[in-house]
C-alpha cells in the first residue's frame, strides 16, 4: 500500500476521530462549499460529487451537505469567503510535505501551519520548494474483500488507468487527473465498488526513515490535519506496516 493509503488506514483506526467529528464536518462542509462554486448540481460538477460522497462516507448529515451546497453556490447567505491555498514544507529529516488549506483568513492559516512545522522540527518552505517532488493524480481505492484481482485490473486498464497496486484488502488505482471520472464510472458500470475517489499529490519517489523518525513525521502530519484551516496533507514518507500499527495504537 502507498503512504497515502497507509495514512488513511491510520486515521480510520484512530478512535479519537469520533471526538473530532464536529471539526471534521466543518472541513467537509468547506470542501463542498468551494466545489459548489462551479455549480450546485453534482451530476454536472464532478468536484462537487466527490466532495459530497466523501462527506457521506463520514456520515455527515444530509442537511449539512445541502446547506454547504446552497452557501457555495450563492443560493443561501452566510457562507465564508474561502480561499484555497497550497503550502509546502519539510518535516523532520527532510520529508517533503504538501498542505492543502481552505481558509477565510490567510494570515491565521499560515501562522498556524508554520507553528506546527517549527514545533515538530520541520520548516515551512516557499512556493515550489517541494511540489516538484509530487505529481497530481487521480486516486481510487477498491475494497478487495469480494473482488477478483484480474477483473479489477482489466477494468482499470480498459478505462485508461495508469497504474494499479494491490494489497491484501484494497486495490489502489492511479489515473491522470482528467481520467478520474471516467475510470470511476467504468468501475461502477461493472459493479466494482469504489471506496474512495479523489485527486491527490503522489510523490515521484519516497523517503524511508527509521522507526523514531517516521513516527515524528506522522505526528507532524496529524498535527497539521488537526488545524481548522487544513483540509489535506501529503508527504513523500514511506510508511512501514510496523509504523502504521504503532502510531494507530498510540
Amino acid at each position: 500500500m502507498s503512504g497515502h493509503s497507509k495514512w488513511s488506514t491510520i486515521k480510520r483506526k484512530k478512535a479519537a476521530m469520533d471526538a473530532k467529528r464536529g471539526a471534521l464536518f466543518t472541513k467537509l462542509a468547506r470542501e463542498i462549499q468551494v466545489a459548489a462554486r462551479e455549480g450546485p448540481d453534482p451530476e454536472k460538477n464532478f468536484k462537487l460529487r466527490l466532495a459530497i460522497e466523501k462527506a457521506k462516507a463520514h456520515s455527515m448529515p444530509k442537511e449539512n451537505i445541502e446547506r454547504a451546497i446552497r452557501r457555495g453556490s450563492g443560493l443561501e447567505k452566510g457562507g465564508e469567503e474561502l480561499e484555497e491555498i497550497i503550502y509546502e514544507g519539510y518535516g523532520p529529516h527532510g520529508v517533503a510535505i504538501i498542505v492543502e488549506a481552505l481558509t477565510d483568513n490567510r494570515n491565521r492559516a499560515v501562522a498556524d501551519i508554520r507553528r506546527v512545522f517549527t514545533r515538530a522540527g520541520g520548516s515551512l518552505g516557499e512556493s515550489g520548494s517541494v511540489a516538484w517532488q509530487f505529481e497530481m493524480k487521480g486516486y481510487i481505492t477498491v475494497p478487495m474483500a469480494s473482488q477478483d484481482e484480474d477483473a479489477v485490473l482489466e477494468a482499470a486498464i480498459e478505462a485508461g488507468a495508469e497504474d494499479v497496486e494491490f494489497s491484501d484488502d484494497v486495490a489502489e488505482v492511479y489515473t491522470a487527473p482528467t481520467d478520474l471520472q471516467a475510470v470511476r464510472e467504468a468501475f461502477q458500470e461493472r459493479g466494482i465498488p469504489v471506496e474512495n475517489a479523489e485527486l491527490i499529490w503522489k510523490p515521484t519517489s519516497t523517503v524511508s526513515l527509521g522507526r523514531k523518525e517516521t513516527l515524528q513525521n506522522l505526528s507532524l502530519i496529524e498535527a497539521l490535519e488537526d488545524l481548522d484551516d487544513v483540509s489535506r496533507v501529503f508527504s513523500n514518507l514511506d510508511i512501514s506496516e510496523e509504523a502504521v500499527e504503532e502510531f494507530a495504537a498510540a
